[in-house]
Order: structure tokens, then sequence, then C-alpha cells
């Protein structure tokens, strides 16, 4: 992906290069993009290619290129805070690359999406998601799921789940799937037979905690720090 683009943006079809409303007003109106500018463009399913904004749409400027989707794919879920915090977390985590974001309903979990508000919720969520992959230049959309269980989420392909949790082992590759619980904390039955990941000593707030699994294990992914070295911190 070519990160210095005056804009990055998603398409349904890389031929065909239609550009929805909104997006077209933001490049022309928001980013007041001048004809000639680069503009990259991606389908979220790694595919993307060179453009050029004409002043009223995009241009091909080079071949269809891939970005394969980096491994062990990430997950990471969270307990749904109150107020305007769930979209503050989706939008870090897609920065942070981060393939797949969970939100959870716990035993503590305060915050209750009932059937009516939960879909709209995933699409409030998934928008944010999708402004926050074209802000950081990403080729692959995370997948923002609908709310969960732990146990439903035992049950996914991201399994198994380790709960970050005080006292726990150092992040690790091994577990790419990482849990951020409530305010309340996790139940004794959640945390029965888990695998545990530590943090830190301190408390951290549910969006804290979850932008922070997401830093660590990018970062362990992309061979910035190593495991020796999160083992020798813990």
């Amino acid at each position: 992906m070519e990160l210095h683009a005056a804009a990055h943006v998603f398409v349904a079809d890389l031929d065909a290069l239609e550009l929805d409303a909104d997006d077209a007003h933001h490049l022309s109106r928001s980013l007041r993009l001048r004809p000639g500018e680069l503009v990259t463009a991606a389908d979220g399913a790694g595919r993307w290619r060179r453009c050029t904004w004409t002043g009223a749409g995009l241009e091909a400027d080079g071949t269809v290129a891939f970005d394969q989707r980096p491994a062990p794919a990430l997950t990471v879920a969270f307990a749904i805070p109150k107020g305007d915090r769930p979209e503050w977390i989706v939008q870090k985590l897609t920065e942070l690359d981060v393939d797949r974001i969970v939100p959870l309903r716990t035993e503590h979990t305060v915050v209750r999406w009932d059937a009516g508000r939960a879909p709209r919720n995933r699409e409030r969520l998934q928008r944010v998601a999708r402004e926050a992959a074209m802000q950081s230049r990403r080729a692959w959309l995370p997948v923002v799921d609908e709310v969960c269980t732990l146990a439903e989420l035992d049950a996914s392909p991201a399994a198994p789940v380790a709960l970050a949790d005080p006292g726990g082992g150092p992040p690790t590759l091994q577990l790419p799937c990482v849990a951020v619980g409530p305010e309340g904390g996790w139940s004794d039955a959640e945390r029965a037979g888990r695998r545990l990941v530590g943090l830190g000593p301190t408390v951290l707030r549910t969006e804290t905690a979850a932008v922070s699994v997401g830093i660590l294990l990018r970062a362990l992914r992309a061979g910035i720090v190593s495991a020796r070295s999160t083992d020798d911190s813990a």
C-alpha cells in the first residue's frame, strides 16, 4: 500500500472505481483534492490499486496489487462500555491493524444492546471501522462482529480466547484472541479454566485495556518487540 497517497478509499469494484456519495464528497469538499493527485482504492479484501483524482471521480493509474493479510489474525474482544467509547475502541483497533473486533456481553457488563439496537449499533461500528481503515491506509477491512458472549466467542475460529486480567502472563502470538472485561471485572465462572494475559500492575479502563492489547499484539506480529522482551518485562 502506498502510504504517501493524498487519500485512500474503498470501492466495491476496482475496475469500475465507483465512489459512494459520502466518499466523493470527502475527497472533493473535505480534502479539496486537485485533479491529478494520487489516491489509492481498495476492495477491503487485500486488493488495491493506484488511481488519479479527476475532479469528479477516480481513474485507474496502475495494475491491481494484493497485500497478503498478516498472520496470525488478531482478534480483540471488549465488554461494551458506556457512551461513545465503543466507537473510539473500534477506531483505534482498526488503526492498529486488528483483524477482528468483537463487542462482548459479559456477566458484569452494564450496557446491554437489545435485539432492536444491536444491528444498528453494529452498522455504526462498521462505519467507524471503514473510516478508520481509510485514514490508516488499510487494504483489508476489519471484521466487526455482532455482540456475543464469551461462550459464543469460544465457538468461533478465533478460539482459544485469553482474558486480559491482572496477574496474567505476557501477551503472546500463541494467544492472538484476547478479551477485555468490563469495569466490574470477570466473574469467577468466566475466568475458570482460561488463559490470562497481563497488561501491567494498574487497573485499566476497558478502552485503555483494549487498545493496549491491540498495540502489544500488533508489535509482536510486526516484530517490533520480541516474545523474549515481553517475557523479561512481565
